[in-house]
């Protein structure tokens, strides 16, 4: 293992340059859940932050680690596949929990059940 000393300018301005520009796109999203005006609005800022902004953070660890020990870091890439794949699916089930919950209480924020069966306007003519 090489010390730190070692780093060349370059990598360490690419890794400043990804952990940074992961941090703004986390920091955006998680703006956007103060931010926006219902919880279905709400919900995607921080989910897109979260993926996105550890992407880019991900790619800099693994940038720093690669360069560091001089032989490929894959450990980054299970924790980006694990959390792509969890993220999204989180998502997915608080709408879904959320719209049942709303549709059981006679909310109008949201469309009837009846709508999403037929998402196409009908067609004139």
């Amino acid at each position: 293992m090489t010390t730190l000393g070692d780093f060349p300018d370059w990598a360490a301005w690419l890794v400043a340059l990804c952990v940074l520009a992961g941090s703004a796109v986390t920091l955006i999203g998680s703006i956007g859940l103060l931010r926006l005006g219902n919880f279905y609005a709400r919900v995607h800022a921080p989910t897109l932050g979260a993926t996105f902004g550890m992407g880019a953070i991900l790619v800099g660890s693994a940038l720093f680690f690669s360069v560091l020990e001089t032989r490929p870091v894959v450990h980054e890439i299970l924790i980006a596949v694990f959390v792509t794949c969890t993220t999204p699916v989180t998502l997915m089930l608080l709408a879904r929990a959320a719209l049942y919950r709303d549709r059981t209480e006679g909310s109008s924020d949201v469309p009837p059940a009846d709508a999403a069966e037929n998402p196409l306007p009908p067609q004139q003519g």
